[in-house]
């Protein structure tokens, strides 16, 4: 296009030829009227003016359309991509409500990745020494072995079986590494039902301990939280009764032993000849029965408590035994 050329105008009647210098011939109007100059070499740049008067010139936005009308790349422009001081007050406006200062969410730290060690083993049965994974932080706490030696040889010698674990099914609540359900079935449970909530402990911790000691065949984790387990007792355990065994190892801190004692009694989990093994901390009241069951042993290991339910006969059971103990001394 020659500097000699006559004048063009574009869709928008707009001037693109027009001398941008300012005589005293010039209307005011003039003055507030948008310009498009291309250069002489029809290259692709593309300049607007404006007016200095907000009101009458273009805004941001509509600047952006109409440049994009004419193939400018807008995104490339960094006049563009800068913000205004007006945004930027009004940015700073709208974190301010109230005239309280809002301000912006915190970024949570990212978790180092969760790991897991071999301290664990099975104490007596037909996979005894077998060692098991635990995690290595303290989110799960898995019952020390000197508690669970003592649960299991109370629960042998009160079932009439000093040697073996009686026969029957075994729900073990709040599972973690399953190591006391693993303890029972290698003692001779023949199924065990585990109920745990972090899916991370139940696919890098619990069922990798059931493959190693090869009780997946006889095992059925239920990956949710205990209370969801009760309320919906029949869809995950069906009409199979109650267990023979119940053991409860709960976090300390997050339960309320008063609740989780009246919810196990009301469930269809227990019965009669139940027995519930409890492990729980300094300065908790246990009652001295849960339903049918009653109180058979109350034990102390530093900060640990255990306590064992069972049915009435294997308490006169053991009565009768500590007073042939007594005689025979």
């Amino acid at each position: 296009m020659s500097a000699l050329s006559p004048p063009t105008h574009s869709p928008l009647l707009l001037n693109t030829k027009t001398n941008l210098s300012l005589s005293s011939s010039s209307s005011p109007s003039s003055l507030f009227l948008p310009l498009l100059t291309f250069t002489s070499k029809r290259s692709s740049l593309l300049t607007l003016f404006s007016s200095n008067k907000s009101e009458n010139g273009l805004a941001s936005e509509e600047k952006k359309i109409l440049l994009e009308k004419y193939g400018y790349d807008v995104d490339a422009d960094d006049s563009f991509s800068q913000s205004s001081p007006k945004s930027k007050r009004k940015k700073d406006q709208q974190k301010t409500r109230g005239g309280k200062q809002v301000q912006d969410p915190p970024v949570e730290p990212k978790q180092p990745p969760r790991t897991t060690h071999k301290l664990l083993q099975v104490i007596g049965g037909t996979v005894r020494r077998t060692k098991l994974l635990s995690p290595n932080s303290m989110d799960v706490r898995p019952m020390m072995e000197v508690v669970k030696g003592a649960a299991f040889d109370i629960l042998q010698a009160a079932g009439g079986s000093p040697a073996t674990l009686r026969p029957g099914r075994w729900l073990d609540l709040y599972s973690g590494t399953g190591s006391v359900g693993i303890e029972a079935l290698s003692r001779g449970c023949s199924e065990v039902h585990f109920v745990e909530m972090d899916p991370w402990v139940v696919s890098d911790v619990l069922r990798p301990n059931l493959e190693v000691t090869g009780f997946v065949d006889e095992s059925v984790i239920h990956t949710v939280r205990v209370e969801k387990f009760f309320e919906r007792a029949e869809q995950f355990v069906g009409n199979s009764g109650a267990f023979d065994y119940i053991s409860v190892t709960p976090p300390y801190e997050v339960v309320d032993y008063a609740v989780l004692m009246r919810l196990i009694s009301e469930s269809p989990f227990l019965g009669e000849d139940t027995f519930m093994v409890v492990e729980y901390p300094l300065k908790t009241d246990m009652l001295e029965s849960c339903g049918d069951l009653v109180k058979i042993t109350d034990r102390r290991f530093g900060r640990t408590l255990l306590a064992i339910y069972g049915p009435t006969w294997a308490q006169k059971k053991k009565k009768s035994n500590t007073h042939k103990t007594q005689q025979v001394k």
